[in-house]
């Protein structure tokens, strides 16, 4: 497929603000066939509660639109919102996707949250996981799940036509790039990903994951690879590799952990599922405690 042929699907996005994260609906300029990308379920820690808003919203967009959802991708375990993919499932259907490396995260979070051996280490919540650079359809649309490890072990950028969707490796050019001290993050592996994505064409649309807009400037969603490459603060051309990760892992240790880290990472690790309920009506997350005083 020559540059010229590649379809530009239509993005439709969805802002939660408390977690500052966008989800998309990616149409198929041909059909009625879609992908929705990183959605979120609402979640209010202090009382523990689950809403449906924002996923509300993208569902009701699929049903006025007419919308055919055949997947429902995650580019990773998100540690600072819930996946709202098996409701949105529920209601209009659609595969949820992620990378294969799905394992390695299960593995280390399945022990820091002493989950046991009730709890399968093999991706198998999920309904596809995706093999590094496997290719997909949405419609006529081609789809790429290109690999991009660093922030966590099971990052991927989805290349759906001529936009790339590319989760938490990369923010707008004035806010930089990802955090990589999660477990299994890891700076110098960040800065090769964010390389792979800066090599596909220039003029590659590519939509965030999150923005942190400074002062004075409103949320964003969308860039490019050319914006990114000649203005993004921490990898713009002529960062080199080096002085990228003395910065980021000096960033790094000064960044407090995301308010939702723990019911996030227990319920993603799980394709948006919560753990089985421990009565008829109690379904309980856990938060690993340390620092106590023997």
């Amino acid at each position: 497929m020559t540059r010229q042929t590649v379809l530009k699907p239509e993005v439709f996005e969805f802002l939660e603000p408390s977690s500052c994260t966008f989800s998309y609906i990616v149409k198929d300029p041909t059909s009625n066939k879609c992908a929705v990308v990183d959605s979120v379920l609402d979640f209010d820690y202090p009382s523990g509660t689950v809403s449906y808003q924002s996923a509300n919203k993208i569902i009701a967009a699929i049903r006025e639109k007419e919308l055919d959802v055949v997947w429902l991708l995650e580019t990773h375990v998100h540690a600072d919102h819930l996946s709202a993919a098996p409701y949105i499932q529920d209601a209009v259907g659609g595969k949820i996707a992620i990378s294969k490396h799905i394992t390695t995260v299960q593995e280390v979070f399945g022990k820091l949250f002493n989950e046991g051996t009730e709890f399968q280490r093999t991706g198998e919540q999920f309904d596809k996981l995706l093999d590094d650079d496997e290719t997909y359809t949405v419609g006529a649309l081609q789809g790429q799940a290109l690999y991009t490890p660093g922030h966590t072990p099971a990052c991927v950028a989805h290349v759906i036509g001529d936009a790339a969707f590319v989760g938490d490796t990369m923010f707008m050019p004035d806010i930089g790039t990802a955090r990589t001290d999660f477990p299994g993050g890891d700076a110098r592996t960040l800065y090769h990903s964010i390389q792979r994505v800066l090599s596909l064409p220039e003029d590659t649309r590519l939509f965030l994951c999150h923005d942190y807009p400074p002062e004075g400037r409103g949320f964003t969603f969308e860039s490019s690879v050319h914006d990114q490459k000649m203005s993004n603060i921490h990898v713009k051309d002529g960062i080199s590799e080096d002085d990228f990760v003395v910065m980021r892992e000096a960033r790094d240790k000064e960044s407090g952990m995301p308010r939702l880290i723990f019911p996030s990472l227990q319920v993603n690790m799980r394709a948006g599922h919560f753990p089985e309920p421990a009565t008829e009506d109690a379904v309980y997350l856990k938060v690993p405690v340390s620092g106590l005083k023997k």
